[in-house]
């Protein structure tokens, strides 16, 4: 019994080693996931999934992210747009959660808001007012003390600027041909009458603005400005009852994360 014992742990030990000489050494593989959608594989799916990649979440390579920065803190900023479309889907806090996450990619030491409690909103109050006796006062508080910059990132501009739609109706067209094209035309004109296309595109400007402040002054260190283009569009074809569309384009959160990756950018490339 021994023996055997022996030997189906040595044929486990054996096929682990297998395992894991396969995997190309890595202990842990990536997880994979079901995808249960009817349509998988189909050409729709194609499409869509194509569209959905280029909107995807891509890290950035930070150009001294071998370079350790400074301890900081990101408060919440301000949103001054004044489009319902963007302060009902936004907050400050969700702009600071991006950028705590790319600052950190960047390889700067970030004290999270989350860990500092009440204090926050003190914080927040004694640098947006420049208030240095409260905000001196704020950062004696235990992993505060290493602090260096409190940063902060504004949403200036979110607006739609420019809207354009065109689009085809056939049936004008085709009961002309019905009407001067015999029998032969009719059919023509019924064909003609089915086409039905439509095409809209609509251009977004959202603009970021970040401000670096010393920790003990609330003096500005520097601040910088960025604006983003998105597009949205839809597009949908209708011949003999055959109909195809699609619509797409890079979403508020979406811009929101490349503006804070294009900002956190140029603080990496600018101030480390």
């Amino acid at each position: 019994m021994t023996t055997m014992r022996f030997i189906l742990c040595r044929r486990a030990a054996i096929a682990a080693l297998c395992a894991f000489a396969a995997s190309g050494g890595e202990a842990l593989a990536q997880p994979v996931f079901g995808n249960p959608s009817p349509t998988v594989g189909s050409e729709t799916s194609q499409k869509a999934n194509a569209a959905a990649d280029v909107a995807a979440y891509k890290p950035v390579e930070y150009a001294n992210r071998g370079t350790k920065g400074p301890a900081l803190v990101v408060i919440p900023g301000e949103i001054k747009s004044n489009n319902a479309t963007f302060t009902q889907r936004f907050l400050p806090n969700n702009i600071a959660d991006f950028a705590e996450l790319e600052l950190s990619q960047a390889n700067f030491s970030v004290l999270e808001r989350s860990n500092l409690g009440n204090l926050l909103q003190e914080i927040s109050l004694a640098y947006n007012l420049g208030d240095v006796d409260k905000a001196r006062q704020t950062m004696q508080v235990g992993k505060l003390k290493s602090t260096k910059w409190v940063v902060k990132f504004d949403i200036l501009k979110a607006e739609q600027i420019a809207e354009n739609k065109e689009g085809f109706d056939g049936s004008a067209i085709g009961g002309i041909i019905g009407m001067f094209g015999g029998r032969g035309g009719s059919a023509v004109g019924q064909a003609t009458s089915s086409v039905q296309t439509r095409e809209a595109t609509g251009v977004w400007l959202i603009g970021m603005r970040y401000k670096i402040m010393d920790a003990n002054t609330t003096e500005q260190v520097a601040q910088g400005y960025h604006e983003l283009k998105m597009e949205v569009g839809a597009k949908a074809t209708s011949v003999l009852g055959v109909s195809q569309s699609a619509k797409g384009g890079v979403g508020l959160d979406t811009m929101v994360q490349r503006l804070v990756q294009t900002t956190v950018y140029e603080i990496d490339s600018k101030y480390k």
